[in-house]
């Protein structure tokens, strides 16, 4: 399929660019297949679609400050983001991108002040660095002082102390750190609301996957069958897998918070039907024309144009409809992507 059929012009001012007053103020386009109708309402009002008996898959990875301004010897400013901890060494050595890269070298130090700094250990490509910190401890330490929230792009601002706590969700595991992006359908759950989620039946089964800058890594490629999506850490747990299949067994519905957590879902092995655990990086690309396994229901917000976000919905809804839907988003004046409003797909 040809990219420019995911494609659509967002005025600039519907980019939101900070999070709701409050979480489940958001507002909530219901998108319902079986009858191809669209309702407005607002967040807090999804508990009216879930029912005893239904599973809430949600993301619990962590997002950590992993944006660091730094500079050369010479003075010139560098930005260092941090991907992921690299696993074939036992030094503290970590994958970045770190720019501008063209004039760096391997071996160089960058600082973030007189007694803090990493040093580039070898370019990998396209702005891709292989950096080592002096320690475990000095990398928490820097990044703790010297971090910043990873905000997007296209939030126009500096992160602020607001950012710490909101660009991550309620259902962030300290134990599950790893994340450069936030899996933000998950943005919009309060304690109230999961509270009342509870009362009503619905079991909430967490899983991980590790967000990499991936996720803003728009679509290049003419035909989006030649795309390949950046591998991510993910992880689906025994207790997950059993809960998901008790209540597949016992009829209730998969309602799925996030792209992430589809992907995470849709990755898993299956064996006699069933849901397996796992744990491994994942680079599943879904697009139209793939089979949905377990992904009944999906809660997300409103993705990029050109982005396989934007390609993952349209398969799970369809393309026309996402784009019909996607029209009325923008003449209702709905906030677009992370710190914006959410769908329910039905």
């Amino acid at each position: 399929m040809n990219l420019s059929l995911f494609d659509y012009h967002l005025p600039k001012e519907l980019i939101a660019q900070s999070p709701a007053r409050l979480r489940s103020a958001s507002r909530l386009m219901v998108l319902d297949r079986a009858n191809n109708s669209i309702r407005h309402t607002r967040f807090r009002h999804v508990v009216e679609y879930l029912r005893r008996g239904d599973a809430l898959v949600v993301n619990n990875t962590k997002v950590f400050k992993a944006r660091l301004w730094g500079h050369r010897k010479s003075g010139g400013k560098v930005e260092v983001f941090l991907i992921r901890k690299s696993t074939e060494s036992e030094l503290e050595q970590w994958e970045a991108f770190v720019s501008p890269s063209r004039r760096l070298h391997e071996d160089e130090l960058i600082y973030f002040d007189d007694q803090a700094s990493v040093r580039l250990v070898c370019h990998m490509g396209n702005g891709r660095w292989l950096i080592q910190f002096g320690s475990p401890t000095s990398c928490h330490k820097i990044l703790a002082h010297f971090g910043h929230v990873p905000l997007p792009h296209y939030i126009n601002r500096d992160d602020t102390r607001e950012d710490i706590r909101r660009y991550q969700t309620l259902f962030a595991d300290r134990l599950r750190v790893g994340a450069v992006a936030a899996p933000t359908a998950g943005f919009h759950f309060t304690r109230s609301l999961l509270h009342e989620i509870d009362g009503i039946g619905v079991k909430v089964v967490p899983l991980t996957l590790h967000v990499g800058p991936g996720t803003f890594k728009p679509v290049k490629t003419e035909s989006i069958e030649d795309h390949v999506v950046d591998a991510e850490f993910a992880e689906l747990t025994e207790k997950a897998a059993s809960t998901i299949n008790s209540v597949r067994r016992a009829g209730g519905r998969i309602f799925v918070v996030g792209t992430t957590s589809v992907r995470t879902l849709e990755s898993a092995p299956v064996k006699a039907t069933e849901i397996q655990p796992f744990s491994g990086m994942v680079d599943l690309f879904i697009k139209p024309g793939f089979a949905f396994n377990w992904t009944e229901h999906l809660i997300t917000n409103f993705h990029l144009p050109k982005s396989s976000l934007l390609i993952l919905v349209s398969a799970f809804a369809g393309r026309e409809r996402i784009v019909s839907a996607y029209q009325a988003a923008i003449a209702e004046r709905y906030r677009f992507y992370s710190y914006g409003d959410a769908t329910l797909i039905l």
